[in-house]
């Protein structure tokens, strides 16, 4: 065993241990039997930075070309990606966000101060409608989450009659006033965020029986059927979700977790595009770590819930870096590298091997702020950007619905250890996931941890047999590298052909700090 040890600025002790020569990944093909829901690839979009303005809308009378006031390359982009549900208004904007104040003309909507999110003022151009009209658009299912910070029960619950009562009410009447006639169907809807945080800063029991008041009130209307989602913990805040089990139970359809690859909370986060190979390699056990924070919230769950009836929704997760030079404080506008690619795929295979449990994740956020799948230019250029994790993401999409096969894995790893990170202390250099699609061909991702050694992996098909293999991959000279307005295409997918078939089994040549995906027919 080699050992070689580092220590960094962030304290980070990293360990080498050489085990197999060669990968394995065994696919049991014959015991595919859990759906990976397509709710996993979620995203989020908060009214923070230009996340909203300049990113998703623009508005009408734009010179930046717009489909009704939304950014054209942005909403192209997103409907490429399919899109399947879209949280909003937040994140902590959401607990001061009153829904009234973004309805009606424009031009009479009264203005606020976006107090968690730099000062800046919102004009709430951007309100009910144009985020419903959105998601119709892009064919994705809106995600609302409700105010119980600074809102009350009546408010709430006059908004889901806002929108979704088809019948002679009160709040019907107002949204046809409004211009939409005929009610949205709106399935997910958050009581509250960040209970424990910015949402109120509330104990645990105290936010159990405001959940349970709330989810009274909060009604189904003409058919439509509210999937009420609880503010869950965050990430190592097992207490947590165990009041709530005990205290709510399956008074609520699912309860949420939030998990950010994050060094730490009080001072510099780091470079989203200058760090070290160790850096890297912390960010990689970082990331991972997901699992067993997942894992322990599950078995919490367990307990009240064996049957798994209540969803775990991870409603926000990824990268949280320092943000860029010369941006606006508190807009939370940072790059995204290659690293930040390979924190996206690692995450999703983890997602795929509890969907038993896990039923929604929301990558925080959408477009300009924090591990976004776009960038705008802010600059009044009309300039776009599809970063790495973008490129993820659409790779990915064949995963979406498709039925999970257990896989079995051989590698080499190294141990991580330093600030803010609890429990992983293995890191494998190799993830894969693969699932079973719905026109009977197999899609397989495979990621190589390793920043310069490339992984020969033998693939074993247990119960399964292909006739043919293609694949893209995602990697790039440096693992720092980007996409940016001037250099847009430095991080893309390219055409895969390190895959051979032969007598049933299938060997891969994956070339460092890369994310490959495979489709075998």
């Amino acid at each position: 065993m080699k050992r070689i040890f580092t220590t960094l600025a962030v304290a980070v002790a990293v360990t080498f241990a050489t085990a197999a020569e060669k990968a394995t990944v065994t696919i049991r093909a014959d015991r595919g039997a859990q759906k990976i829901y397509k709710e996993i690839y979620g995203q989020f979009a908060e009214h923070l930075g230009s996340c909203i303005y300049g990113g998703l809308w623009v508005g009408e009378q734009s010179p930046i070309p717009n489909i009704k006031g939304y950014r054209k390359d942005v909403f192209d982009a997103l409907k490429a990606l399919s899109v399947p549900v879209l949280r909003w208004p937040g994140g902590c904007f959401a607990d001061e966000y009153h829904w009234t104040d973004g309805i009606g003309p424009r031009e009479k909507r009264p203005k606020m101060q976006n107090n968690n999110w730099g000062g800046t003022i919102e004009d709430n151009s951007f309100g009910t409608h144009e985020f419903l009209n959105l998601c119709e658009m892009l064919g994705c299912e809106p995600y609302i989450s409700g105010n119980v910070g600074s809102g009350t029960v009546e408010e709430l619950a006059k908004w889901v009659e806002y929108m979704t009562s088809d019948g002679d009410t009160p709040m019907a009447k107002l949204r046809r006033q409004n211009g939409r006639d005929k009610a949205w169907k709106i399935k997910y809807l958050g009581v509250g965020n960040e209970s424990w945080g910015c949402g109120g800063n509330m104990r645990p029991e105290y936010y159990a029986d405001l959940y349970r008041r709330y989810s009274v009130y909060c009604r189904n209307y003409d058919g439509n059927q509210l999937y009420k989602i609880a503010s869950g913990a965050s990430d190592y805040d097992y207490n947590w979700t165990k009041v709530l089990m005990d205290r709510v139970g399956e008074r609520m359809n699912g309860l949420s977790l939030h998990y950010y690859t994050v060094p730490g909370w009080s001072g510099s986060k780091g470079s989203a595009t200058k760090f070290d190979n160790d850096e890297y390699y912390w960010t990689m056990g970082k990331c991972l770590e997901i699992e067993d924070v997942i894992k322990k919230h599950e078995a919490i769950m367990d307990e009240k819930d064996p049957k798994k009836n209540i969803g775990l929704m991870v409603d926000e997760w990824g990268t949280w870096w320092d943000e860029e030079p010369g941006t606006i404080p508190g807009h939370l506008y940072q790059q995204n590298s290659m690293r930040d690619a390979m924190v996206a795929a690692l995450t999703l295979n983890v997602f795929h091997r509890h969907t038993e449990r896990v039923r929604m994740a929301n990558i925080a956020q959408v477009v300009n702020v924090l591990q976004s799948m776009i960038l705008t230019d802010q600059k009044g250029t009309g300039h776009m950007v599809l970063t790495p994790t973008y490129h993820v993401f659409e790779m990915y999409k064949g995963f979406q619905d498709a039925t999970y096969l257990p896989t079995e894995i051989s590698c080499d790893s190294m141990s991580v250890s330093g600030k803010n990170l609890h429990i992983r202390k293995s890191l494998p250099l190799v993830s894969a996931s693969a699932a079973r699609q719905k026109d009977g061909s197999m899609i397989v991702s495979l990621v190589n941890v390793s920043i310069d050694k490339a992984e020969d992996i033998q693939i074993d098909l247990e119960g399964a047999s292909a006739k043919t293999v293609s694949g893209r991959v995602l990697t790039c000279k440096n693992v720092t590298d980007y996409n940016d307005f001037e250099h847009p295409d430095v991080v893309k997918p390219a055409t895969f052909k390190g895959a051979k078939l032969s007598k049933g089994k299938l060997s891969v040549k994956v070339p460092a700090k890369s994310v490959v995906v495979l489709n075998l027919k």
